[in-house]
C-alpha cells in the first residue's frame, strides 16, 4: 500500500528564541510538504523560516483554530501533523506521528502527555493545575461520546490527522479549543483516535498565550455547546 501524503505544518507566533535552538532537529524529510502558519510575529519568525527555506502562510484572524484551518485549506496532502516550535513538543515524534496514524489506521493521532509512559511538564511539581483540568475535560469528552479505547490526552496540540476527516468534524473555531472539539468531534463521529506516549518539555523561550482562566472558560462554553448539540457536530 502506497505512502500516504504528507504536510508538516509549523504553528508559530513570536518564537525566534526557540526557533534556532531546535530547528535542526525538526525531521523535515519526515513529510512530504513543509510550511509553516503564522499568527503574526513581529520578532523575525517569519525570516527565520524562510531563511530556512520554509513556505510562511500568514492568517485572516489570530488564533489556533484559525491556524489550522489555514493549513488544511492550503495543501492537499492526505495527513497533515501539526507542530509547534516553541520546545515543549518533541521533534523527535513527528515521524512516530506520522507513522502511528498510517499503521493502525486512525484518523487522528494525539502525542500524549497523559499516557503511561509519557511526561507531563508539571509532573515534577507538587500542584498539577493544569494536568489536572486537562484530565478533567478529557475524562468529560470521554464520558459523553467516546465509544471506543479511552483516550487520555484529548487537548494536546501535537497531532496528525487525516484532512478528509478533519473537514468532517466541521471545526469552525478560531481558539485554542481547536484540538479539544477536534478530538470531541471525532469521538461523535465515531472516527479512529490513537495515541502515544510523549515527553513535554519546557519552553526554549517566548511566553504562552493560552492563559488558564481564559482559555478553560473557552473550553468550558464549547463543552456546554456540544453537550446541546448531543451527537451532532452542527
Amino acid at each position: 500500500m502506497s505512502r500516504l501524503k504528507r504536510a508538516l505544518v509549523l504553528l508559530t507566533f513570536n518564537e525566534i528564541e526557540a526557533l534556532p535552538k531546535l530547528f535542526d532537529r525538526i525531521p523535515l524529510s519526515a513529510a512530504d510538504e513543509v510550511f509553516a502558519v503564522d499568527g503574526g510575529s513581529k520578532d523575525g519568525t517569519v525570516a527565520y523560516l524562510e531563511s530556512k527555506g520554509v513556505r510562511v502562510l500568514g492568517q485572516p484572524r489570530r488564533g489556533r483554530g484559525c491556524a489550522f484551518q489555514v493549513a488544511v485549506d492550503a495543501t492537499d496532502a492526505e495527513v497533515l501533523c501539526y507542530f509547534s516550535p516553541d520546545g515543549n513538543e518533541d521533534p523527535a515524534d513527528i515521524p512516530k506521528a506520522f507513522e502511528t496514524l498510517e499503521a493502525g489506521g486512525h484518523d487522528l493521532v494525539v502525542a500524549s502527555r497523559m499516557a503511561k509512559g509519557a511526561h507531563n511538564e508539571e509532573d515534577d511539581q507538587a500542584i498539577k493545575a493544569r494536568k489536572w483540568v486537562n484530565m478533567a475535560f478529557t475524562f468529560l469528552a470521554n464520558a459523553l461520546w467516546n465509544r471506543g479505547p479511552y483516550v487520555t490526552d484529548t487537548i494536546n496540540g501535537f497531532r496528525a490527522v487525516r484532512a478528509d476527516s478533519f473537514r468532517r468534524c466541521a471545526c469552525r473555531v478560531d481558539g485554542f479549543v481547536i484540538e479539544y472539539l477536534m478530538s470531541i468531534r471525532m469521538m461523535k463521529l465515531g472516527l479512529r483516535i490513537g495515541e502515544f506516549p510523549t515527553h513535554e518539555s519546557a519552553r526554549l523561550g517566548g511566553q504562552s498565550t493560552a492563559h488558564s482562566w481564559p482559555t478553560g472558560v473557552e473550553f468550558t462554553r464549547q463543552l456546554l455547546k456540544e453537550i446541546r448539540l448531543g451527537r451532532r457536530v452542527s
